[in-house]
């Protein structure tokens, strides 16, 4: 377990940049509107350009890393972040800063992706869950320490240097963690399932050894070799084949939920929502970190719970407590109760709900129930139908705040909770303790 649960923390760093990158725009948005004078959908597109380019990497990674091996594409995911930090740090029109933070989500996209891929590839089914969930708590974990940083660095000066210079620093900082990823994903393995799927079973064997001992390593080598054994035909045509399209629809639609439920529009738009509410600027910073906390210490509770309770129980216990959040937090809104802080304690409610929920599961789903042929290909598809998701809930956010208002808003969101639930309890099988071979074969009805 110590090689690969340092193995799965390095692989896992790739959320740490997801988290970052996601989250640095809530404290930067509010300087650019002034710095470049930002209408409301220039605002939902200063926020959501990054996401044109996730979408992007998203949908190449399942074709690169089946190719290229998970690694290779990792290392050039590293790089494209780091390259889209520099380049949204020094812009000096907004048009220059909309390529490089597109530059920058082709490597979220890929990292969004392939990280918790390959650390399901990796893991032992006892501890699956766990290991794919550090991904989430990585992601979490740069949501949070960006919430600090955006604060400190919006204290070190004035307004005027605010507008002019701490929007630069907020998204230069994201090169430290950059080149960190980059130079470890160097110490990493490939994956021994890709690896077995290109013929280099030696290989795989060598990294199994070390993660399960002689016997089981042999045994797991054997039951992968079948799993591929069994599948034949079109690659691509497999993704749609009986069986496969079930597992490919379970994913993906799980995957848009997540959005739709509003977590994104809520973490982005965080310290806006807060000044909406009469909060001012530096109340709303320490508000938003205070979200953060909540979303990293449940975060750390769902870790420890989904491979005891399993992927299931979470999902509805989550979704189901998400509901009622969005619809009392809509309520406030409607009846105009907005002052105290009600609407704060069903935020963090809500934002606890979700980190030990869809925050992680998700991504845990989706990395276990596809196929091992198809797993690159379908989680890709899945991957970028979240951030397809995704991109229509941040731009939108904006204006239906400004036309139908945080009211309207907030119930849609919690509209989608209850179909996450009710999609959850009738769907969604659970794969807590089972091997990926396992799972793959449970689609087929073996």
């Amino acid at each position: 377990m110590k090689f690969v649960t340092l193995v799965s923390m390095i692989a896992a760093l790739g959320g740490l940049l997801f988290g970052f990158d996601t989250a640095v725009v809530s404290g930067a948005i509010g300087f650019m509107q002034d710095r470049f004078d930002l209408n409301e959908v220039a605002v939902g597109w200063a926020v959501s350009s990054l996401i044109i380019g996730c979408i992007v990497g998203a949908g190449f990674s399942g074709v690169l890393s089946d190719r290229f091996g998970r690694k290779k594409v990792l290392i050039v995911a590293a790089a494209l972040f780091v390259i889209g930090s520099i380049g949204s740090a020094i812009p000096d029109t907004f048009s220059m800063y909309i390529i490089a933070r597109m530059i920058g989500g082709l490597g979220i996209g890929i990292t969004s992706t392939l990280c918790p891929l390959y650390n399901a590839e990796i893991a032992p089914a006892k501890y699956r869950g766990r290991l794919v969930a550090l991904n989430q708590f990585a992601t979490v974990t740069g949501i949070f320490l960006v919430y600090f940083v955006n604060s400190g660095i919006a204290g070190y000066g004035d307004d005027a240097w605010d507008i002019a210079n701490a929007w630069r620093w907020m998204f230069g900082v994201g090169v430290i963690p950059g080149v960190i990823f980059f130079v470890l994903l160097f110490l990493v393995p490939e994956s021994p399932r890709w690896l077995i799927k290109q013929g280099k079973s030696e290989q795989a064997l060598n990294i199994l050894l070390r993660i399960h001992g002689e016997a089981d390593a042999k045994q797991e080598v054997l039951d992968i070799k079948a799993s591929f054994a069994e599948e034949k035909g079109s690659r691509f045509k497999d993704i749609f084949r009986p069986g496969v399209r079930l597992a490919l629809i379970v994913g993906v639609v799980l995957a848009v939920l997540q959005q739709v439920t509003g977590i994104n529009a809520v973490m982005y738009y965080a310290p806006e929502i807060f000044k909406s509410m009469g909060s001012g600027t530096d109340s709303s910073l320490v508000q938003t970190i205070l979200i953060g906390l909540v979303n990293f210490l449940f975060t750390i509770l769902a870790i420890w719970l989904i491979d005891k309770v399993g992927r299931k129980v979470l999902l509805l216990v989550g979704s189901s407590v998400m509901t009622i959040c969005l619809a009392v937090i809509g309520i406030a809104f409607h009846t105009g109760h907005t002052t105290g802080s009600l609407v704060l304690i069903f935020i963090l409610i809500y934002v606890a709900a979700f980190a030990v929920s869809l925050g992680p599961v998700v991504w845990v789903v989706l990395s276990e129930i596809f196929p091992n042929r198809v797993r690159g290909k379908a989680t890709a598809i899945a991957s970028m139908a979240l951030w397809i998701a995704d991109y229509v809930v941040s731009q939108s956010f904006p204006p239906m705040l400004d036309s139908a208002g945080p009211a309207i808003t907030f119930w849609i969101f919690g509209a989608m909770s209850l179909v996450t639930f009710l999609f959850t309890m009738r769907v969604v099988p659970e794969t807590k303790g089972k091997s990926l071979e396992e799972i793959e074969a449970s689609w087929n009805g073996k």
